[in-house]
Protein backbone atom coordinates (compact mmCIF):
# COMPACT_ATOMS: atom_id res chain seq x y z
CA UNK A 1 0.00 0.00 0.00
CA UNK A 2 1.18 3.45 -0.58
CA UNK A 3 0.31 6.44 1.01
CA UNK A 4 0.94 10.35 -0.12
CA UNK A 5 1.78 13.46 1.63
CA UNK A 6 -1.03 15.73 0.64
CA UNK A 7 0.60 18.71 1.35
CA UNK A 8 3.61 18.14 -0.98
CA UNK A 9 3.12 14.65 -3.22
CA UNK A 10 5.76 12.30 -0.86
CA UNK A 11 4.79 8.77 -1.62
CA UNK A 12 5.81 6.58 1.60
CA UNK A 13 5.57 3.19 -0.30
CA UNK A 14 5.14 0.31 2.43
CA UNK A 15 6.91 -2.28 0.44
CA UNK A 16 10.11 0.51 0.56
CA UNK A 17 10.03 1.84 3.82
CA UNK A 18 12.40 4.59 4.14
CA UNK A 19 15.62 2.95 5.06
CA UNK A 20 17.63 6.13 5.48
CA UNK A 21 15.20 7.12 8.17
CA UNK A 22 15.28 3.93 10.38
CA UNK A 23 12.31 2.32 8.78
CA UNK A 24 12.67 -0.96 7.05
CA UNK A 25 11.18 -2.46 3.69
CA UNK A 26 7.79 -3.74 4.58
CA UNK A 27 6.87 -1.50 7.50
CA UNK A 28 3.17 -1.06 7.68
CA UNK A 29 1.48 2.71 8.09
CA UNK A 30 -0.21 1.73 10.66
CA UNK A 31 3.08 0.47 11.83
CA UNK A 32 5.25 3.68 11.66
CA UNK A 33 5.34 6.10 14.84
CA UNK A 34 2.76 8.73 15.86
CA UNK A 35 4.84 11.07 15.84
CA UNK A 36 6.09 10.05 12.23
CA UNK A 37 6.65 13.55 9.82
CA UNK A 38 7.05 13.42 5.86
CA UNK A 39 10.52 13.55 5.37
CA UNK A 40 9.74 16.32 2.84
CA UNK A 41 7.81 18.75 4.66
CA UNK A 42 7.57 17.75 7.76
CA UNK A 43 3.56 17.10 8.20
CA UNK A 44 2.25 14.58 10.47
CA UNK A 45 0.51 11.46 9.74
CA UNK A 46 -3.00 13.24 9.26
CA UNK A 47 -1.85 14.86 6.69
CA UNK A 48 -1.68 11.66 4.53
CA UNK A 49 -4.06 9.81 2.05
CA UNK A 50 -4.56 6.33 1.15
CA UNK A 51 -3.41 5.93 -2.31
CA UNK A 52 -5.64 3.74 -4.34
Amino acid sequence: MKYVCDICGYIYDEAEGEPDNGIAPGTKWEDLPEDYVCPLCGVGKDQFSKMD
